[in-house]
């Protein structure tokens, strides 16, 4: 019984740990998951498609050539402002992934709203999906 009772209160300690660990990660992931999509949509308004480009996931980038992406991007009606709405940050698969919703200004004073999925790969917060 007293075996039992140990195992009981490891298992819920180790439990509680990964909570708070998972927790730590999240809180520690807002503000890269921030910085990363604000780096993308300035290059986007900058018009700068490289440096946008160079913040996508490598899935992104397999889908998307660089000459593709700055054409795709060029398409009018091209983006000219954004504003940052709301970051989440969520953990799938015990990895932190943070969707950015985006408020994205257009030359023809039209706006939209987006979400950008941004993840964590070998180089870093990428941005990830078809975010424009």
């Amino acid at each position: 019984m007293l075996i039992a009772g140990c195992a009981v209160a490891l298992c819920c300690t180790g439990v509680a740990g990964l909570g708070l660990w998972n927790v730590q990660v999240v809180r520690q992931a807002d503000g890269p998951v921030r910085q990363t999509a604000d780096g993308f949509l300035q290059d986007l308004s900058d018009g700068d498609t490289d440096g946008a480009y160079d913040l996508l996931c490598a899935d992104a980038r397999t889908r998307w050539s660089r000459i593709g992406f700055d054409q795709w991007v060029r398409t009018p009606p091209q983006v000219t402002g954004y504003r940052l709405l709301d970051v989440s940050v969520t953990t799938r698969s015990g990895r932190p992934e943070g969707t950015v919703a985006v408020r994205l200004d257009r030359e023809n004073a039209t706006s939209d709203d987006r979400d950008l999925r941004v993840v964590r790969d070998d180089d870093g917060w990428k941005v990830c999906g078809d975010p424009y």
